[in-house]
């Protein structure tokens, strides 16, 4: 089984928890005007790697991932949109002992029979999912993303009702994912969820620049810098005020 890889990090430490062997997998169906992976975007495309390939590289890691307790995090792109692949992989992974992670953004979440019975497989060997909520307003979410959040937000319900363990990520993009009235919602939808390990605000930034300009893409925040380190915090404050973590996997939670 081949997946269309973009690239791989051998040595992650903020996708999930200790060093991470991180792949970043090809396509996704959101467009979201902050992307750092916008050449991430195509379908199709990207470098063809059998499950063979990935865990003879990944095994030469293995005294550094597992002396931090680390594992592998399949990002993207959206690695949901490879689901035969990542099920193989991650069967795989389990045999081995390695933890694993999806880091998704729960675009290409769909109640389709086939896509049910592919994931619930898969989630069968996941041992965390980083969920990236964008926004919680449907309008601005399809402004942002080029898409709506009604499903992406029926797919963090389904993780809770699945007890799959997951870490809430949220870009703070001042002017456009920085609204109190939009956070204080996101905060109480997040407290709806019983299956949250941590909460983590991702401050913006410009690193991924300049992949659109190399692309020939116009980057639509180019006037928009960071948030504060006060901004970031009150933020975070805020998103967690309802949350209540996981007994069983209670982790410390930061910014």
């Amino acid at each position: 089984m081949n997946g269309n890889i973009h690239s791989i990090e051998t040595f992650g430490t903020v996708d999930g928890p200790g060093i991470r062997y991180v792949i970043f997998t090809q396509g996704c169906l959101l467009r979201c005007q902050f992307c750092h992976n916008a050449d991430t975007w195509e379908l199709g495309q990207g470098k063809s790697m059998s499950v063979s390939e990935i865990m003879e590289d990944l095994t030469s890691y293995l005294p550094f991932i597992e002396a931090s307790g680390g594992g592998i995090t399949v990002s993207g792109g959206e690695p949901l949109l490879q689901l035969p692949f990542l099920l193989e992989l991650f069967k795989e992974c389990k045999k081995a002992g390695i933890h694993t992670t999806i880091d998704s953004s729960g675009g290409c979440y769909s109640t389709a029979p086939l896509f049910q019975e592919q994931l619930k497989e898969v989630l069968n060997y996941t041992d965390l999912i980083l969920l990236d909520l964008k926004h919680i307003n449907r309008q601005k979410h399809i402004d942002l993303t080029g898409m709506a959040n009604d499903h992406i937000l029926d797919f963090a319900r389904f993780l809770s009702d699945s007890k799959i363990p997951v870490w809430i990520r949220h870009v703070l993009v001042p002017t456009v994912t920085d609204d109190v009235e939009d956070l204080h919602q996101l905060g109480d939808f997040i407290g709806t969820l019983k299956n949250v390990n941590k909460v983590e605000i991702l401050p913006y930034h410009k690193l991924g620049v300049y992949k659109w300009e190399a692309l020939g893409h116009e980057y639509p925040l180019q006037d928009i810098e960071p948030p504060s380190e006060e901004k970031a915090a009150e933020a975070y404050q805020i998103l967690t005020k309802s949350v209540t973590y996981m007994e069983e996997e209670k982790r410390a939670v930061n910014v």
